[in-house]
C-alpha cells in the first residue's frame, strides 16, 4: 500500500506519510500470594470486557517503564520480577487501529483497585479465566499458560 502523499507545511513541497503500528504493553500480572492466578481489568473504554493491564506506550518510554505505569495506573500494584513473554502483532488485534503489543509477566504486589481505564479488577485463577475477554487477551493467556506451564514455545 503506498502513503498518502501531504504537504510540507514550511514549503508546500509533497512529503509521503508514514503509517505505522501503535506500540503497547500488557501485563500478566501474578499477586504475589497467588502465584497461579492473575489480575485482570474490566475495561472502561471501548472495546469493552476483560482485559489484562496495559496501554501505549509514551514516547521517550522505555516499554519496562511503560508496563509499570500502566500496572501502577490501572491496578494500584508494584511490579517485581517483570519480564518479557512475547510481542503480538496481527494487524486487527485491536478493532480501533493496528498495535502491537509486547507483553510481560511480573509478580503483584500492593493494594490492587481498579483506577484509570479501568471500571473494575479480579484476580482470576488461571484455570477459570472469564468469558468475556477484550482484543486477544484469551489467546495471549491460553499461549502463556501453555509455555509456563507445559514449556510449549508459541509459534
Amino acid at each position: 500500500m503506498k502513503p498518502p502523499v501531504v504537504c510540507c507545511p514550511r514549503c508546500g513541497a509533497p512529503v509521503s506519510s508514514q503509517r505505522n503500528p501503535a506500540l503497547a504493553v500488557d501485563i500478566i500480572i501474578h499477586p504475589a500470594q497467588e502465584p497461579a492466578s492473575v489480575v485482570l481489568i474490566q475495561r472502561r473504554h471501548p472495546p469493552l470486557g476483560w482485559a489484562l493491564p496495559g496501554g501505549f506506550v509514551d514516547y521517550g518510554e522505555s516499554l519496562e517503564q511503560a508496563a509499570r505505569r500502566e500496572a501502577k495506573e490501572e491496578t494500584g500494584l508494584d511490579l517485581a520480577e517483570l519480564r518479557q513473554f512475547r510481542a503480538y502483532s496481527d494487524p486487527t488485534r485491536d478493532p480501533r487501529c493496528h498495535v502491537v503489543t509486547v507483553v510481560y509477566s511480573a509478580l503483584g504486589s500492593g493494594q490492587a483497585h481498579a483506577a484509570d481505564d479501568a471500571r473494575d479488577l479480579k484476580i482470576f485463577p488461571l484455570s477459570a479465566l472469564p468469558d468475556s475477554m477484550a482484543f486477544d487477551h484469551r489467546t495471549i493467556l491460553e499461549d502463556y499458560i501453555r509455555w509456563s506451564l507445559k514449556g510449549v514455545v508459541p509459534s
